[in-house]
């Protein structure tokens, strides 16, 4: 019998495109599930009752939560093709190691560039910056985060690229300016279709960000 894969997602949502781009690492065929954050369906709540959140992939009717569990959970799954995490245990905990950081240091500073004004902007986009520079550094000379071949530490920080648009907008600065051999990562992950065809439209994303800095008065 074949698997039954479904992916419940936002077409703005960081953490929905890292299982998209993972699905399409693995060549796995799935239902897409657009859900609306602002009215969640019945299924999503059933599926998530801890959190309520997106993304959640539903595998042969069981709920995996939690955007960089789920990556874990396809590689381990789907395991003959295009491994994601090292086997090395020291490579594969540094890996989870700097996933972490983006979503605890570069999620944070990229929400308060879009959500804050006057000196607490500019603290967001110092911090930001700061972020990225050491990721940029832990790059150094390396095709990929994980070396020669794209992986789990590419995954967990490409989705973010493609709100870089609404960062750089919000905060008034340039990403490549600051971390230039960054983006020239960025476009390589971009040269892989797994990648390019996962990621929203930056201008899309942005769009979103307009409406909820107005509805809730950010602007």
């Amino acid at each position: 019998m074949a698997d039954e894969v479904v992916l419940l997602d936002t077409f703005f949502s960081m953490f929905g495109m890292r299982a998209r781009i993972a699905l399409a690492e693995k060549g796995v065929e799935y239902e897409h599930k657009e859900e609306n954050v602002e009215d969640k369906s019945a299924l999503l709540l059933e599926m998530n009752p801890v959190h309520k959140k997106i993304p959640v992939l539903i595998h042969n009717g069981k709920p995996i939560c939690e955007s960089l569990i789920i990556v874990q959970y396809i590689d381990e799954v789907w395991k003959d093709n295009s491994p994601l995490l090292p086997s090395d245990p020291y490579l594969k905990a540094r890996a989870r190691f700097w996933a972490d950081f983006v979503d605890k240091k570069v999620y944070d500073a990229g929400s308060r560039l879009w959500t804050t004004k006057g000196d607490e902007l500019e603290r967001a986009k110092k911090d930001f910056i700061e972020a990225l520079k050491l990721l940029e550094a832990d790059l150094g000379e390396k095709q990929y985060f994980g070396g020669e071949n794209f992986g789990f530490g590419d995954v967990a920080l490409i989705t973010y690229s493609s709100w870089f648009y609404s960062y750089e907008t919000c905060g008034n600065f340039s990403v490549e300016e600051h971390c230039p051999k960054l983006m020239e990562w960025v476009k390589r992950c971009m040269e892989k279709e797994s990648v390019s065809k996962s990621l929203t439209d930056p201008k899309k994303i942005y769009d979103s960000i307009l409406f909820f800095k107005k509805k809730y008065g950010v602007e």
